[in-house]
This record gives structure tokens, sequence and C-alpha cells, in this order.
């Protein structure tokens, strides 16, 4: 059947903000589904709140918007744009969710708009856990027995029914939001209340538990014809219990029988054709090792994270496959690489796949490391290898937490085996590691089989890596038999791991090694669907198979895994790297693991490598394919980290040289510099040890600002406000040496934060705009809202940012890009950090100012290579008509024990943009955007600590003036009374009844404006801060924020509840004058 004639304009949905449990693979899955849609002859509409996305670019869809993701804005765009058709699948939850209120509001029927790919009747039958129950019962298909709950009551009398533990599964939710795996009443009442609130109709589902029981999961997708084929089977390591997004998982399955894949596939077939859903679906399956039982979990009639895997695993880009049979095509008009078209495609390939995830724990003080039903993982790295041992060893590499391999992580090795074994009774990110260390120290298979319910056979694989260990650490002092190495090397243990279990430098394990003529060879995985397309992994078991061109070429490092601090900006910049350098008739070369990302899709560059981002393994490719240089700057801090033993391995690096991207990092030279310039810096020092620290805080004065060398996202980074908490951070600091010192500045208060992002050649810079951050100094750049162009810092304090900015790139010698901090205090500019490097303001900046950035800073380094003059004089500085607002996105509400609070240390997930011709309408958008939007009308609780009330004070006089009733705590309540603002006293917590949390729980409170008093009280309060989230109420912890609430909330009323002129990003760029 041909492509579909009866519709030419299709909108697309994205989905919004990264979140934990809906990250950059819908970006992925997005951006394909607009290539194949464009490539039909379509046009396309996109509608996404993400600015950090390349799906928003201006040249990916012919119509973009960048509005919140909400049935006002979707029906204001359907009315503008009147597109013929919806795609509702590829924007994960959030666009499914979205097409469904589109249309049980009549907003498709009243604008003719149909719905391709999966059918909104059909979304109801896979995400409506009653409807979903009844398509089984009659298909004759098993599933855990279950019955929906809409009251806590309800809820505690099933479960009485179906005996302890239950499971709660909130409707139309991901993620598993709201849900879990309860073994008392007490915790039923916690969660069911909470997962009532997170579904979108008020629904759960109460089920018997299969914990234990092995998870697998199939791939299918199916075409108008009724044709199904199966992509992957997946294998979850971790058994039930244990969210699939935070399970370690292995494709193609390997410890389950054809006999058992047979009978899932029929299953997943039958479910499929009864849903009628055209393109990819995921089917999970729970099935029962002892009696052999099969119960189906849920299924995803959508692209998912599993999909993105899938698609990467495979070869096969479910993706753009399943938007071209949403279009009209069928499977038998599709080619196939082995047999002609892809009707007959069955899954192949003589490699392993492992994912396995990464977690954040460490950015949540008072978080608690443990893994259940609902999803934790805020990234995931892709290996490939020829057997399990191989793959899993690169999986562990790829994380990037500091490991190259799976033993001595933390102080496991130094426990005993009991206390190890009490370690593996819950699951948690370190289990493997664990288990490692456990099967040391003599742990029983079946012992650790029972504990953790992961099968014997991967259990057993693991043990022959600690028994090949133990082997090799009998040549600490000696020389390693060359059959050791050869056979360490064919199960993945990486030169690093070896060089610390040998006590070597790792440069001597390599050179030993490549003598002996141990070298990687690569395999292709072939990709379906297009013509001659392939990409690549390594392996020391198989000799070479693939071929280099002689063509010059240049290799781009990607982020590896996303994480807090290093999300999908980064690859953002990889991705526009790889289209200018292809542009400028290079040949292009991504090294990069992360399953989710656009970087790692298969036509993004002309080769990718599926690889870890270690020494090895790019020294590897990088023998092999000879470019004339690597692009390190552009993957966040992952490349930066290996550039400079790149460089002395002999790798040659374009752009800023590693020598500049260490000078900046390192405070001491760095001051000398700015000390050179005339450039103020706050005072500062570097201290190894408290006393040196103690001498440091004599001499500058409290508060403080302390934090680690040689970190992204801030990590470690504190507000010291005393000697005890001094003491306290330096005692806790681990890693500390000479080389790494901890790094103290004295903390400019109410300073406001900027940035500018610059591109440079290394003797100009250009700087498109600067950034003013809406939250003052001491709030993590990456955390704080910021507007674009700035509103309230002097035209004077403008022009010294971009004059210093400029004197800087050109001191350095920086050439690409460069993002620099700054902090305005006392009328003056100071220096905060330079980063030569790519930042993640940089898709922020393009957006808004209409300014291709990493495109041109690829064009620089280039020119710069081939010893040409690029002429950044003729870039010139626009007037910008509108405002841009970013606001982060927090996953607070998947951490209910943490208090959210911001400081220096990074905490979001991801980012909205908000876009209007005011800063207020911005602000109100960007808001609005993060799903927490601010009220028009009601009552606001102000409840601020001594400090702040004087800017308390000029936020009540706003709200009250917009109609705002208030209400404060003690304190404040008496200082507004004091300054003539009415407002009423409401009770603290142990104040007596009814307090602040009744008042949250009732509805009564419509904005919460709570600020933390010091350090005191950062834990006595919490549970103001806490409710709030719990039950949905938007919450502020900083003045700043609360006044640009007030502000944006009366320019949403002065414009008569709307938001502004709708407009697509063309039309606003188009806006932008000279």
């Amino acid at each position: 059947m041909p492509k579909r004639t009866d519709i030419n304009k299709i909108l697309i949905i994205g989905s919004g903000p990264i979140i934990i449990g809906q990250a950059c693979e819908f970006d992925y899955s997005g951006t394909q589904a607009c290539k194949a849609l464009r490539k039909l002859g379509y046009e396309i509409v996109l509608v996404n709140s993400n600015p950090a996305t390349i799906m928003t670019d201006p040249e990916i869809a012919d119509v973009t918007y960048i509005e919140p993701l909400n049935v006002k804005s979707l029906t204001g765009i359907i009315a503008k744009e009147r597109p013929d058709a919806l795609l509702p699948n590829l924007g994960g939850q959030s666009a499914l969710n979205l097409s469904s209120e589109l249309y049980k509001e009549g907003v498709l029927d009243r604008y003719g708009v149909k719905v391709i790919g999966v059918q909104i009747d059909a979304i109801e039958r896979g995400e409506d856990r009653i409807a979903f129950k009844e398509t089984m019962n009659r298909l004759g298909i098993d599933m855990p027995l279950s019955r929906p709950a809409y009251s806590v009551e309800e809820a505690e009398q099933i479960a009485a029914e179906l005996g302890y533990p239950v499971v709660i599964r909130p409707a139309y939710t991901m993620g598993g939001t709201g849900g879990g795996l309860v073994y008392n009443v007490e915790e039923l009442r916690t969660v069911a209340n909470r997962g009532i609130a997170a579904s979108l109709v008020g629904q759960i589902l109460i089920e018997e538990s299969v914990l234990g029981w092995e998870e697998l999961e199939l791939e299918v997708v199916r075409d108008a014809n009724n044709r199904m084929i199966t992509v992957c089977f997946i294998e979850n390591i971790d058994a039930m219990g244990v969210h699939t997004g935070d399970s370690f998982c292995a494709a193609p399955m390997l410890t389950i029988s054809p006999e058992l894949q047979a009978r899932l596939q029929k299953y997943a077939y039958a479910v499929v054709e009864a849903i009628e859903v055209v393109g990819g679906t995921n089917v999970q399956f729970a099935h029962d090792p002892k009696t052999d039982r099969v119960v189906i979990i849920e299924i995803n009639p959508r692209t998912s994270r599993s999909s993105a895997l899938a698609s990467k695993a495979t070869g096969f880009p479910i993706a753009m496959v399943s938007t071209m049979l949403a279009a009209g095509l069928t499977l038998d008009e599709i080619p196939y690489w082995r047999d002609g078209t892809l009707d007959k495609y069955t899954p192949s390939g003589d490699y392993v796949v492992i994912k396995f995830a990464r977690w954040a724990f460490e950015k949540f003080p008072g978080s608690i490391d443990k893994l259940g039903t609902q999803m934790r993982a805020v990234g995931e790295v892709m290996s490939i290898g020829k057997n399990y041992k191989e793959a899993m060893q690169k999986a562990i590499r790829s994380l990037e937490i500091g490991r190259a391999g799976l033993g001595f992580a933390k102080d496991f090795n130094k426990r005993s085996l009991d206390e190890l074994l009490s370690m593996l009774a819950e699951p948690s990110s370190e289990r493997q590691f664990i288990m490692y260390e456990a099967l040391r120290k003599g742990a029983d298979i079946e012992q650790l089989h029972h504990l953790t319910h992961i099968k014997v056979w991967f259990i057993q694989q693991m043990k022959e890596l600690v028994l090949l260990e133990e082997e090799i650490l009998k040549y600490r002092e000696g020389q390693l038999p060359d059959e050791l190495l050869f056979q360490a090397k064919k199960d993945g243990f990486s030169d690093r791991y070896l060089a610390m279990l040998l006590n070597r430098p790792e440069t001597e394990i390599r050179r030993h090694r490549t003598a002996l003529g141990m070298v990687e060879g690569w395999e292709a995985v072939p990709v379906s669907g297009v013509e001659n397309a392939s990409y690549y992994f390594s392996t020391y078991n198989a000799p070479d198979k693939t071929t280099a061109s002689d063509r010059p070429k240049v290799m781009i490092l990607g982020g590896g895994p996303n994480r807090i601090g290093q999300g999908i900006e980064f690859d953002y910049c990889c991705v526009h790297t790889a289209f200018a350098l292809r542009h400028l008739g290079y040949e292009t070369v991504i090294v990069n693991c992360n399953p989710e990302t656009v970087s790692t899709d298969y036509d993004t560059s002309d080769k990718l490598y599926f690889e870890p981002l270690t020494v090895e393994d790019v020294l590897s490719i990088y023998d092999k394919e000879k470019p004339i240089g690597i692009i390190v700057q552009f993957g966040g801090q992952t490349p930066l980290n290996i550039a400079g033993e790149l460089a002395r391995a002999g790798a040659k690096i374009l752009g800023t040289s590693p020598e500049t991207i260490d000078l900046a990092e390192d405070r001491d030279r760095f001051r000398h510099i700015m000390d050179k310039l005339g450039i103020p810096m706050p005072e500062s020092g570097m201290a190894v040890n408290v006393e040196e620290a103690l001498v440091i805080a004599g001499r500058i004065g409290y508060p403080l600002m302390v934090r680690p060398s040689y970190v992204l996202g801030g990590r470690g980074m504190e507000v010291v406000h005393d000697e005890e908490m001094l003491r306290q951070y330096m005692a806790a600091a681990v890693g500390v040496t000479p080389e790494r010192p901890i790094l103290i500045d004295r903390f400019l208060s109410n300073a406001i934060e900027a940035e500018a992002d610059a591109i440079a050649d290394g003797n100009d810079a250009f700087v498109p705009t600067v950034m003013e951050h809406i939250e003052l100094a001491g709030i993590h750049s990456g955390d704080s809202a910021c507007v674009i162009p700035p509103i309230s810092i002097p035209a004077k304090h403008v022009a010294t940012i971009v004059e210093y900015t400029k004197k800087i790139a050109k001191e350095l010698h920086v050439i690409g890009l460069m993002n620099m901090q700054y902090a305005i205090a006392d009328d003056r500019v100071y220096v905060l950090e330079a980063n030569p490097r790519a930042s993640r303001t940089v898709p922020l900046v393009s957006k808004v100012c209409n300014i291709s950035m990493a495109r041109i800073a690829t064009e620089i380094m280039m020119a710069d290579y081939a010893g040409e003059k690029y002429s950044i004089g003729d870039l010139t500085n626009q007037k910008i008509p509108h405002y841009g607002v970013k606001e982060a996105v927090f996953p607070f509400n998947m951490f209910q024990e943490v208090d959210p609070i911001l400081g220096p240390e990074m905490r979001s997930t991801g980012e909205v943009l908000g876009i209007a011709d005011s800063f207020g309408l911005a602000y109100y958008k960007a808001e609005e955007a993060t799903q927490s939007p601010l009220p028009s009308s009601g009552t606001v609780l102000i409840s601020v600590n001594d400090q702040d009330k004087p800017a308390a004070l000029e936020a009540a006089r706003e709200f009250a003036q917009i109609g705002f009733k208030i209400k404060a705590t003690g304190g404040t309540h008496k200082y507004l009374q004091e300054n003539g603002i009415e407002a009423e006293k409401i009770k603290k917590l142990f104040e007596g009844r009814p307090n602040i949390v009744d008042g949250i729980t009732n509805q009564e409170l419509n904005l919460v404006i709570n600020t933390p008093s010091g350090k005191r009280s950062k834990s006595d309060d919490s549970y103001i801060r806490k409710a709030a989230i719990k039950y949905k109420v938007p919450y502020i912890t900083t003045m700043a924020a609360a006044l640009a609430s007030a502000k944006g909330i009366a320019a949403y009323k002065e414009n008569h509840f709307g938001e502004g002129v709708l407009k697509s990003l063309q039309e606003y760029h188009a806006d932008i004058r000279d």
C-alpha cells in the first residue's frame, strides 16, 4: 500500500522536558519520525517544550512550536495550523496522554484532525487498566490477579483479599510514577494515595505480586495489513520487582528456551492485533520458572525506552519504520538488507547487547539507594560484545562512574561475606558490584540466586570472571603470562582495570598487548529499512571484518550516558558538529555508548562506533580510522576527562587545546591570568586538608563556596556558613589530592548571576547574548531559571561581560565554544569560572537568538586546522524582540524522602523554554511547561527566613495587587502586618492544627513560597516543600523566583488570561532584526 494521499500536514507532539522515566529516547524517535515523514513529502508541525533537543531546531520540522504541552496550547496550534493528521505515539507518555485529552475534549473532531499510527481507542485499550484487562480476558492471556481502585479504602480491601505483597500501578503514567510494591497496609496507604494523585484518571490497579519472576520484553511492529514482526527479544537480568528502566538487561534472550520465546511471541501478536496498533509496541511479560506460568504485565502502544534500546541493539530503526507504516506504507514495501523486504525480518546478529542503567543517588542527600517498581535511573548505556562477559564489562566501563571493572568498588572488598549478603537483601544500584565481591569471598551461587532472583547462569558467568581475576592477581608483582592476558581481553577486562590489578601503568599494558598483536577487531551491525547502512562494535573475540576509507575524516566523541549535569544538550552539539562536518566535505566518525540519543542514530555520522568512551576504545578506533583529528569539546566532561591522555598517546585534538581546558580548571593558574587581564574574581584559595581550609576561611570570611576541582554539574559543591560546616565538608570530601584540591571561594551573597556563551577563533570572540539567571548566586546554573535577553542587568554591566568574555577567549586561545559564568555584586562584575567547551546553554542560545553556535564553532575549528582565517567579525549582534525563559525540571517526585531545595549542586534532569513578547508571559509559559503551572488566583502561602523578609514584602505586595489572598507563618505574618500587607496567620506543623500541611492537603493553598532558614532549619520546614510536591501544589524556594512568578501571573491576567500571540519558532526568528 503506497503512502496516504488524503493527508498532507502532520502534527507531531514531543515528550517535553527530560524527566526520570522519559528521557532523550523520545527526542531520538521524534527526530527520526520528522526525517522519515519529510522524505515521504509531508509537511510537519512539531510541538515540544524542550529547548535542549535537536528536534526543536527550526530545520527539523517545517513549523516548530516551543510551547507548553497542554490542551490549551495544542488547541491554539491546531486552530492556527490546521493539520490533517496527528501522530501521537512518538512523544512518550506525555504525547499519548495529551492526544487522548484532545480527543476527549472534541478538539480533533472540531478541526477534522485524523489520528494515525495508534487510534485513540487503542490507547485506551492499552493504557486503561480495566479496558486492558477485559481485552486480555477475551484473548485468554493470563494476567496477575488484580482489581482497580479509585480510593485508598477500596485499595485496602482488595489488597486484603489478594494477600501482601501487592503492586500498585496507576493508570496513564510512565516510569512507574506513583506506583510501588507494598508489603503492609501502612505502605499501601502511602503509595495508593500517591498513585491516585499521579494518575490522569485517578485510577490505580492493585495487583498480585510476581516478585522474583523472570521479566521478558518483546518489541513488536505491525502494519495496516496485520503483518507482524518481532524486532527484538529482551531478557531483563534483574527479576520482576525492579522497574525495567532500572533493570540490567540483555538482547537477545540468553537463558530463555526457544519454546518459551515462541509462546511469548504468539501472545504478543494476539495482543497487538487486538489493540490494532500500527507501528511499534513494547509488550512486557513475567514468567515463573518454577511453574512455567506466563502473565502479561503491560504494553506500551508507542515508541518507548525499550524501543530505542531494541532499535540500537538490532539495527532496526523502530521509530522510522513506525512512522512510515503510520503514513500508509506496509512492511513489504520497505527494504531489508538480508531478505529483500521487512515483512521477512527476523532478529539476527552474532553478538550480545547489554543495557546498564546510570543513577544519580549521590545528587540527592537523604535519598535511599533502593530499586523497586518506580524508576530511579537518569540514563543508560548500551554495549555490544561477542559474548556476555565482554558485553557486560564494556557496559561497566561505559558508565563513567570511575570504575573500569566490577571489582574493588567503594569499600565492598573490605567487607565480610555476611555484610555483603545482607546488602544484597534488597536491590540497589550497587548490586552487581556487591555480588562480585561476595563471589570473591566464596558466596554460593545458589544462595545468591535465592537472594537476588538473578538466574544461576548469569551468576556463573560472573563467578568465572572473579576466578580469572583472582588468577591475574597472583601476578601483581611479576609478569602476567600471555595466555592469561589473551583470556582477560576476550572476557572484556579493560586495559585500565588490568593496570589497576597488576599495579602497572595503563600505557605499559597497552604496549605489551599491541606488541602481541592483541588488538580490537570490529564487526558491523547492518541497518534494516534502508539501503546500505551499518554501525560498528569492537571485540577481542574475532578478527577485524571492516574497512576504513582514506577520505579526510574527523572523529567526534559523544557524551556517554545521560546524567544530571550532563544531558542531551551535549548530544545536540555533537549532532550539529557531524552535520556541519558533512557539509564541509569531511567524513564523520562518532563514538558514543548511549542508546537513547540522536548521535547514535545510524545516519547522523558516516560511521558510528557504539563503544565506551575510554582511552583504550577511542585510541583503537583512532588507529583504525586515522582521522585528521578528534573533536572533544562538544561531549561535556566525558571526552574532556580523556583528552589529555589521548593527546599524550599521539592523537590530534582539534579546536581548543587540552592544555587550555586544564588551565581553566586550575584555579591558581586561571586566577593569575585574570589578575594579568585586570578582571576581578571572588577571593579564593585551594586546600588539601582541613587546616589549610580553615586558614583560607580566616582570610576570606564566611559564607564560602566550596567544591572539588574537575567536576561538571556542581558535584560536591556547597555553601558553607561557619567553621563547623567547613570541618564537616572537609571530613566528608573524598579523593582530594594535591593535584585535585578543594576549591574555596568567597560566596557573593545576593549577587545576580549571569552567563555568556561565546564562539571564538583564537584571536577574537563573538558573544550572541548574555543570559541573566533569575535565582541569585548560590543556585547551580543548570538549576536556575534564566532569561534571554537580560531584564535587570544594566547596559554597562552587559557591555563589561561581553568585553571580559572576549578578552578571556583571546588570552586562553579558545578555538570553538566557551561558556563564562559571572556574578554582579556591589555594582561590579566578577568572573566565577570559564569553561572552554560547549555548555548546556548552547541549544538555548541557538534557539532564542537564531544562531547555530555548534555549526559555526565547527567551521571555525576546521578553518583553524586548515590554516585559514574564519571571519568572526562578520557575526553581528541582533536585537531580539522577544524573551526566552529557561526553567529547570526536577525529579523530586521520584525521591519523596529528599528535601526539594536548590543549591550549588545540580539536581535538575531537564529543562523547558517559554518564549513570548514580554518577560512576564515568557516566565509564566515556562512554569506552565514544567507541568506545574502558576495559579491565576487563590491563596499564596509565604513562609520565609529573616534575610528574605524584605524581598518577601515586595513579592507579597505584587500578589496582593493581583488579587491573591495571603497566608503567612508567625514571623513572616508579623513582618507583613507591620508593613501594611493584609495576611492571615497559618500554623506550622508543631504549632497545632489546622496547619500548613492541612492547608496543602485540603487544596486551600494554591502556591507555596518557602525559603529554608539557613543551615539550622534545612530540615525543620522541609515538610512544607515535601507536602507541596506530594499534592502537586506549585512551590518556590527562592525570593527571586517568587517575584518573577508574581510578575508572570500579572502579565497573564493583563493579557486577558491568554499567553499573547501564538507564534512558531520560525516566526520568532523572522522578527529578529540587525
